[in-house]
Order: C-alpha cells, then sequence, then structure tokens
C-alpha cells in the first residue's frame, strides 16, 4: 500500500513499510534548481520532515538528470543580486532528515544538483552518467557546503581536482577511486536502491533515527562551518566584474 503526494515538479511517494521515495521530476527544466523548483523540493522537504512513519528516504530524479545545480537564468539573477541565494537550506534539510537517505543518482547530476546527492548518508551512482562540481567553470566558488560534503565520498585530493578544474567524470570513472557505496549500470540503480531500503525499513524507527543522528554528526558540525566560509567566499568572487559574462560564455545546460 501506497500514497503519493505530488507537487508541480517534485513527488513523494510513501510505502505503508515505511520507505518514502522524493523524485525530482521536472523534465522540461531537467530538474535544474529555479526559485519554482527550490520552492517545490522545500515544500515537499517540509512534508517528509513531518511524516513520522518514515524510516527510510530515496531520493531520485529523471533518469537521464538526477539535477543539473542552478539554472542559467538563476545564475544571472544570482550574480546582479536579483534574489539571495537559497539553495543552501535544501543541503541542509536533506542532511537534518532524521532517518536515513539514499541518494539513487541515474542520471547526471553537476554543482548543486551534485551536492544534494552528497548529502545522503548512501549514495549510487550510474556508469554511464556524469557527475561534476562545476562551479569554477563559470568564475565563482564552490557552494551548498559542496566542498566538504564531497569528503564524505572520496578523499580530499580527488574532491579538489574536481571542484578545481570543474570537470565531469562518468561514474565508470570513479570505480575504485571514491567511497560512494555502488556505481553500477544505469538500469541497476533504482532496484538497488530499493533493495537497501527495504533492509533499513526492517528495523524500529527509532533505532533508525538515533544512529542517524550520531553518524551524522560530523557532516551536520561541518556544513555549518563551511557555509560560512562557502558565503565568504562566494561574495569575493560574485563581486569581479566579468562574472557575469564568464557565466554566460561557459554555462553548460545538461541534457
Amino acid at each position: 500500500m501506497s500514497s503519493i503526494k505530488a507537487n508541480k515538479l517534485v513527488t513523494f511517494s510513501f510505502k505503508s513499510s515505511g520507505i518514502g521515495t522524493m523524485q525530482m521530476a521536472d523534465a522540461t527544466g531537467k530538474n535544474g534548481l529555479n526559485p519554482e523548483f527550490i520552492e517545490d523540493l522545500i515544500r515537499c522537504l517540509n512534508d517528509i520532515k513531518a511524516n513520522e512513519a518514515l524510516k527510510v528516504l530515496i531520493i531520485t530524479g529523471l533518469p537521464d538528470v538526477f539535477c543539473s545545480g542552478a539554472d542559467l537564468d538563476t545564475l544571472i539573477r544570482l550574480c546582479k543580486k536579483e534574489i539571495k541565494p537559497v539553495d543552501i537550506i535544501l543541503s541542509k534539510m536533506i542532511l537534518d532528515i532524521q532517518v536515513p537517505v539514499i541518494s539513487a543518482m541515474e542520471g547526471h547530476a553537476i554543482g548543486g544538483g551534485l551536492a544534494l546527492g552528497l548529502c545522503a548518508d548512501i549514495a549510487i551512482l550510474a556508469e554511464e552518467s556524469r557527475y561534476g562540481c562545476s562551479f569554477m567553470n563559470m568564475g565563482f566558488t564552490p557552494g551548498m557546503g559542496i566542498t566538504k560534503l564531497m569528503e564524505h565520498y572520496m578523499s580530499p585530493a580527488i574532491a579538489q581536482e574536481m571542484q578545481y578544474t570543474g570537470n565531469n567524470y562518468s561514474g565508470r570513472s570513479l570505480i575504485g577511486k571514491t567511497n560512494f557505496n555502488y556505481i553500477l549500470p544505469k538500469a541497476e540503480v533504482l532496484e538497488k536502491a530499493d533493495i537497501l531500503a527495504e533492509a533499513m525499513a526492517e528495523k524500529p524507527r527509532k533505532a533508525l533515527s538515533v544512529l542517524k543522528r550520531y553518524q551524522s554528526m560530523q557532516r551536520r558540525k561541518t556544513f555549518e562551518e563551511t557555509y560560512s566560509i562557502e558565503t565568504m567566499m562566494h561574495e569575493l568572487t560574485f563581486n569581479e566584474e566579468e562574472i557575469l559574462t564568464i557565466i554566460k560564455e561557459n554555462y553548460v545546460k545538461y541534457k
């Protein structure tokens, strides 16, 4: 027995076993982090927070794209200070979920989209998809806590390489180099997430939430410290005169 609660761009389904699945499903916008999408995502995460029967959450995207990060229009408006950055809230909301979270990234995850996936306790990548920290390609420093979130799943050396170069890496190329729980053929990613979730859902919610709080303590503390530093770096780099030109020239919309 399952129930589905749908916002316009994000859906949440819940099984009586205690397994919840949040799907980012903006096919038109390729799950780009624009104000409308972020509003829907925050609304869904608040619903999830209020669900006291939830034992484990799976976060998914579209088959071709998990989340593509901020879209071009949003980056331009941020650069012009027409809107304030709120995407940092998303990382914190996922880190603060009281039960285990599995990110099933069968599609591409770039920039802020990768940051969202890295907030999970368990992350599954697809061999065929691309993953990258693209912030520096557009002339500004990484955000959403990703400078430290990456180090949960890889060494600081690999994390810094991805941050400095802005390169995208196929899941297959990361096999043996990182700590991602699984890097599988795309067709197997969701099935593996379901299998893991079912094993967790057999346990009492209280025990799951207590263990989650302990296991995530250091990550949540580090995130709070990192947020202040990343905000300072953004203030320095977003104020450069050429930043708007760099963003327009280098932005790549992943399809």
